[in-house]
């Protein structure tokens, strides 16, 4: 009852759109199999690397932040100190030398503006806006990789199912063929060599379907593990996959628009915007400091101990005793050891390496997009060479086991017929989990995101 009570209240929360229906599907056992899109979506709200980039993406908000602050706000102060002074000091009252304990208690308040520095700090906030941006894009590159790594893991779940079951039906059609022969025997239609070959046989299809299920179920732990989904929590996903319909792309026109949408052109383009601002933030140093200063500050003391002496009040000393000042400061930079020197040309390195970075990025995106366009086709023309295949061994295994019953088919022509029907259905499936893949990547350099395509 509580358990039903439970699973209600978790409905009601996904139907207010308070709780992922994945959290409804992990109650109930995973009755529901999982689609592709929905693997996608729990790895990524569950990926480690993930929570890392938002933690890294938190920083960089907060750098920003502090970098805008610093251009358009002062920097304030407050302090407050206490203390006995003992022995010879000077006395605050007479400003003449005494022996007597003087007890001291001040309050001050300070702010600080910087006018004008080289425009460092302007350059160190659009250095932050950048780096904000590129954390951004860091993020959707890590998104899209966990979403093509479990894409991967979820195709070879499927693959392995799918040759599994199509074992278990060759070991079925074995065993009804040995189950025959061995009637046949008996009947003296076959020789025992026939039943021994068949038996040989048998023997083969089991030991396939036992390594192809160990292959399924080592795939799924794989799944399981970039999905970040308990270990020992049952996974269902759904195993129908259909042919996609490929999208005809120029491969020359959709590289020059991947330059300007993956995450990865976007991040070498802020990477080599942030080293020039950096450059010219390390010139900056060189120009003279322009700021504004201004403050107050007010004491109290006494003498404690000192006999005849009446301590004006502190309401009375906190007023008279207060004092303000504005100051304004030029500093005018003239050696410095070649501090500055040095960080301009280690500036002026990392432009250059950026730049070349950049240039690398933007020939490697056109080498891999034209790829890319060229692997899909050809995946194409695979799969359907596969398909077609597939469907005539499909009819000559069909035929090789009637005639193999009607004993027109020796076993050793059966076994060679019942292994190219094998090999041709796996290399069907094969090659359709290719072509979707390969498909999928060319969408991604689209535009069109891992986790939003259909």
């Amino acid at each position: 009852m509580k358990q039903n009570n439970r699973n209600s209240l978790l409905a009601a929360l996904v139907m207010a759109g308070m709780l992922p229906s994945l959290a409804l599907a992990q109650e109930e056992g995973q009755a529901k199999a999982m689609s592709l899109r929905e693997c996608m979506e729990y790895a990524v709200s569950n990926s480690t690397k993930m929570r890392i980039e938002a933690a890294d993406r938190n920083d960089e908000q907060w750098l920003r932040r502090q970098a805008i602050m610093k251009v358009f706000t002062p920097e304030i102060t407050a302090q407050t100190y206490a203390y006995n002074q003992y022995g010879r000091n000077l006395d605050p009252e007479t400003n003449t030398y005494n022996d007597v304990t003087t007890f001291y208690n001040g309050y001050s308040a300070n702010a600080g503006f910087t006018l004008f520095d080289g425009f460092q700090s302007v350059n160190n906030m659009r250095m932050a806006k950048t780096a904000a941006r590129m954390g951004v894009s860091k993020e959707q590159q890590t998104r899209d990789e966990i979403c093509l790594a479990t894409m991967e893991a979820y195709y070879n779940v499927i693959y392995y199912t799918k040759l599994e079951e199509v074992l278990a039906e060759q070991v079925q059609t074995a065993q009804t063929a040995l189950e025959r022969a061995k009637r046949q025997e008996e009947l003296g239609q076959k020789s025992h060599a026939d039943v021994v070959q068949m038996e040989s046989e048998m023997a083969q299809k089991e030991y396939k379907r036992t390594t192809a299920h160990n292959q399924k179920e080592q795939a799924t732990l794989t799944l399981k593990d970039v999905m970040f989904w308990p270990v020992r929590d049952e996974l269902n996903i759904v195993h129908d996959v259909t042919e996609p319909l490929l999208i005809p792309l120029v491969a020359s026109e959709l590289s020059e628009q991947a330059k300007h949408q993956l995450p990865s052109a976007e991040i070498a383009t802020l990477n080599r915007r942030k080293a020039m601002l950096d450059l010219k933030s390390a010139r900056g140093a060189y120009s003279p400091t322009l700021a504004f200063y201004a403050g107050w500050s007010t004491t109290y003391y006494t003498y404690p101990g000192k006999e005849g002496y009446k301590a004006v009040s502190f309401n009375e000393q906190f007023r008279n005793n207060g004092g303000e000042y504005i100051q304004l400061s030029l500093n005018v930079p003239i050696f410095d050891q070649f501090r500055r020197r040095t960080s301009v040309q280690n500036k002026k390195n990392a432009l250059r390496r950026a730049e070349a970075e950049y240039d690398q990025k933007m020939r490697d995106i056109e080498n891999e997009v034209v790829r890319a366009v060229s692997d899909r086709d050809g995946a194409q023309a695979e799969f359907r060479q596969a398909d077609r295949l597939a469907e005539v061994q499909k009819e000559a295994f069909e035929l090789s086991t009637k005639q193999y019953e009607n004993g027109l088919l020796s076993a050793i022509e059966f076994q060679t017929a019942s292994q190219t029907y094998l090999n041709a259905m796996a290399e069907r499936m094969n090659s359709l989990l290719k072509l979707r893949i390969k498909d999928a990547v060319v969408r991604y350099y689209n535009g069109e995101a891992y986790l939003y395509q259909n």
